[in-house]
């Protein structure tokens, strides 16, 4: 039993109250009822929520929660954890109703990213989902976007993510930096969504573990409202507008109130697990995606 899906993210932030704003009129984010606990948390879609914005001073990716299908799901991959000398927690009452969820264990990564494994998750169906923006996000089967995460050790990051949780690797990018210098980006999905996780090898600890999220939209014009939504609300665009190499995506990326990026884009590929096979590609992109 694998990984189904990316639920939700908690972002530790300085400035909860700048992301609340930045979220409402650039993201097109809905903000939801709070957490028990008084946390704010953004909804893309029906579920509960899918962004918690917790207060502090990292300025990072915190949390990330995995969903797998049920009951037995979890319990065969903590077993699986368990079995390859994972630390895993079994979650308590309050942090059930915290997250909003049925079931859950947690544990680390490689590198000490909290990775939260649950199922049922709550579904507001009562409220809708209804964008300040007008947006309509691409959620459902395919989670709530995509990570990109830096890692000191490759190896151990494939075996966390492959073999223990089931992820499967979509493709492989060697970007070149230089002459002499290249990075070897790998790519790995869960779902038909081309890849929910994306990991770069970086030979020290950057300041930052998450590089970017990403959301994706259902239609090409929602992606250039949002550019002239970056104008108005005076948020910088750190990559210009281009198209993918490997899930021929449409996007530009902007800096978020925490300093990592955000990926904005529509017409990703999807993955079909059952004929899916596994290319490398020379460039990130085939066009665009300029650093501005």
């Amino acid at each position: 039993m694998s990984i189904i899906a990316l639920g939700y993210i908690g972002l530790n932030v300085s400035d909860v109250d700048g992301w609340k704003i930045w979220a409402r009129d650039f993201l097109g984010a809905m903000e939801g009822a709070p957490s028990p606990s008084g946390i704010t948390r953004l909804r893309l879609d029906d579920q509960a929520w899918r962004i918690a914005l917790e207060p502090g001073d990292l300025d990072d990716v915190c949390r990330i929660g995995l969903e797998v299908a049920d009951a037995a799901s979890l319990v065969a991959l903590r077993d699986r954890l368990s079995a390859a000398g994972i630390e895993v927690a079994a979650a308590n009452d309050a942090l059930l109703a915290e997250r909003g969820v049925m079931g859950m264990i947690h544990c680390k990564d490689p590198e000490g990213l909290c990775v939260e494994l649950y199922y049922g998750p709550t579904v507001q169906s009562e409220i809708p989902f209804v964008s300040p923006q007008g947006v309509r996000f691409v959620t459902g089967d395919q989670g709530a976007g995509h990570l990109a995460l830096a890692t000191m050790d490759l190896k151990a990051a494939r075996h966390f993510y492959l073999d223990l949780l089931g992820f499967r690797q979509s493709d492989h990018i060697r970007m070149a930096m230089g002459p002499d210098l290249h990075v070897d980006l790998e790519f790995y999905y869960c779902n038909p969504r081309h890849h929910t996780l994306a990991v770069a090898p970086v030979p020290f600890k950057l300041p930052k573990r998450m590089h970017h999220f990403m959301v994706q939209v259902e239609t090409l014009d929602q992606v250039g409202f949002a550019l002239d939504r970056a104008e108005r609300t005076n948020t910088r665009v750190v990559n210009s507008l281009g198209r993918h190499s490997n899930d021929k995506m449409v996007s530009f990326y902007v800096a978020t109130p925490s300093g990592f990026e955000l990926e904005y884009g529509f017409g990703a590929i999807e993955v079909d697990s059952a004929i899916w096979s596994m290319a490398r590609h020379d460039k990130i992109s085939s066009w665009g995606h300029k650093r501005l």
